[in-house]
């Protein structure tokens, strides 16, 4: 069972956080903090506490990956996938699940996480990011650019999967950025609060609908929320765009400066790229686990775009 805290808790832990207070945009600071380039990673390597986990297709991390790392299927090895107990396609593990799944991975108390994608597929490792925090992690990082950047970098790559071993790591405690269905209900008009689609315009628009026959999502968006693709944030090599361009967006999106994003997509997974562009800014987030799915199953109000 996901542990998700009331609205009112929610709200009480946001209003405590000095991030509300004081976040900027940008933040270069914020960036620096998550976000790690090819030549830092290969000073650091081969580091003790370093913990690498490559995101992508197992068939990528077989032909070639960074040296040391682990392979990562971010829908079967940190998240419930299809089948999970709400039957939605993507959701949040129990801590003590999330917990031996990243002890399994070699991740210990001192561990300092470096996420990196491949196959150009960003969305799959930002929802890796996005768990490490919900775990409470305190040192994760993005590799900007992913693999592609190292190799263009002219760095090695490894086909020997290293050997297992169980970190030592303590009980998780949950940090409060997964909220569902109650909270966005509840913060729809609320000030300093922005509800964000991360999804393609067209489907924001009304013009496309999501899901799969024969369970096809609501046509159109949370009615009130803003529109912030997830793919404006990278260039087509997948590296962040600069935090200038990066707060355009969500400036025309209308976010506002010190705002909490709420973000949501088709599944849980496109608003974690959006929600992690928003975190390179120093803006808080939130992730309505479930997303838009889980909205449709509920059959709650929707707007289109005339």
């Amino acid at each position: 069972m996901k542990h998700f805290l009331s609205p009112a808790a929610v709200l009480a832990t946001l209003l405590c956080s000095p991030a509300i207070a004081f976040a900027q945009i940008p933040d270069a600071a914020a960036r620096d903090r998550i976000v790690v380039s090819t030549p830092w990673l290969a000073q650091h390597v081969g580091d003790r506490d370093l913990i690498l986990l490559h995101v992508g297709n197992k068939d990528t991390y077989d032909a070639g990956h960074i040296a040391g790392a682990r392979h990562v299927d971010f829908r079967t090895t940190l998240a419930a996938g299809e089948g999970a107990a709400n039957g939605l396609t993507l959701e949040m593990l129990p801590a003590d699940v999330l917990h031996d799944r990243l002890a399994a991975l070699g991740i210990s108390n001192t561990s300092h996480v470096v996420v990196y994608q491949s196959d150009d597929a960003w969305t799959q490792s930002t929802r890796v990011m996005l768990t490490l925090d919900y775990a409470g992690l305190p040192r994760v990082a993005w590799l900007d650019g992913g693999l592609k950047a190292w190799v263009n970098a002219g760095q090695a790559l490894s086909t020997e999967t290293p050997a297992g071993r169980v970190g030592t790591l303590s009980p998780l405690t949950l940090r409060t950025i997964v909220v569902d269905a109650d909270f966005v209900k509840a913060h729809l008009a609320t000030p300093s609060f922005a509800i964000v689609d991360a999804r393609a315009t067209a489907f924001y628009d009304g013009t496309r609908t999501g899901g799969r026959a024969p369970n096809e999502h609501k046509t159109g968006h949370i009615a009130g929320a803003l529109n912030a693709p997830f793919d404006s944030f990278t260039s087509a090599d997948v590296r962040l765009k600069p935090s200038e361009e990066i707060a355009a967006v969500f400036a025309k999106a209308g976010v506002k400066p010190g705002d909490t994003v709420i973000g949501y997509c088709h599944i849980g997974q496109q608003a974690t790229a959006m929600l992690f562009a928003a975190r390179t800014l120093g803006y808080r987030v939130l992730l309505y686990d479930g997303s838009f799915e889980d909205w449709s199953k509920r059959n709650l109000p929707v707007e289109k775009n005339k």
